[in-house]
């Protein structure tokens, strides 16, 4: 009797925080979206993640908790909020073209929600299939099944993903570089060509006479 009542109090205390973690997580996800200042969206992010990873350590994933909040609140929020705060951006700008691009945003939104509507149907019978590896988690923790997935099964996938990131990156890097006139820029070529004559003058001056020093525009 004693212990069911311990089960039903864990259970309880459970429910109780998936619940919290939910709305806590729901209600900032909207804030995200309909905050006027985007500092206090990148904010109201971290609070995303932060009961996104609560919820994780409820299904008993704690090393993809400890992964969301580590890379996820660590870097990836705070470089969001370094760029925003740094960055010159006119915001008021980017929402008047918010009208005129809300029929491709909903058209966008429309196969985003299409297509987690058909993996959600689908998902039973992926589950059911015998091609999937399940492990077993009375044998391996959740940090060597992951790392069996990833690199056994999905191996090529996962490479793959990672091309695409660093495709990204060089993408963002060329778009977002400039190229000033008004800068002086280091030439490799004219450094490595130079001479010991090119850089050294030995000069023979009497006391009290200047130095004229080659080269110099005074």
């Amino acid at each position: 009797m004693a212990q069911w009542q311990s089960d039903k109090g864990k259970r309880m205390i459970t429910q109780i925080a998936f619940y919290l973690f939910s709305t806590v997580l729901l209600l900032s996800a909207a804030g995200v979206v309909f905050a006027r200042n985007p500092v206090h969206s990148v904010l109201l992010l971290i609070l995303c993640f932060f009961n996104a990873a609560g919820l994780m350590l409820l299904l008993g994933a704690e090393f993809l908790a400890m992964i969301m909040v580590i890379v996820y609140v660590g870097a990836v929020a705070v470089l969001f909020l370094f760029v925003v705060m740094m960055l010159d951006v006119n915001f008021e700008q980017l929402r008047a073209g918010f009208i005129k691009m809300l029929p491709v945003g909903l058209a966008v939104g429309g196969v985003l929600f299409a297509q987690l509507v058909f993996v959600i149907n689908a998902w039973p019978h992926l589950l059911a299939s015998p091609h999937v590896p399940i492990p077993n988690p009375a044998n391996v923790t959740n940090t060597a099944a992951l790392g069996q997935i990833l690199y056994t099964d999905y191996f090529y996938v996962f490479q793959m993903s990672g091309l695409v990131l660093l495709v990204a990156m060089i993408g963002a890097i060329v778009l977002t570089q400039r190229h000033r006139s008004d800068t002086r820029r280091q030439s490799v070529a004219a450094q490595t060509q130079r001479t010991v004559d090119d850089t050294i003058y030995m000069v023979h001056a009497t006391v009290g006479a200047g130095v004229e020093i080659p080269g110099d525009s005074k």
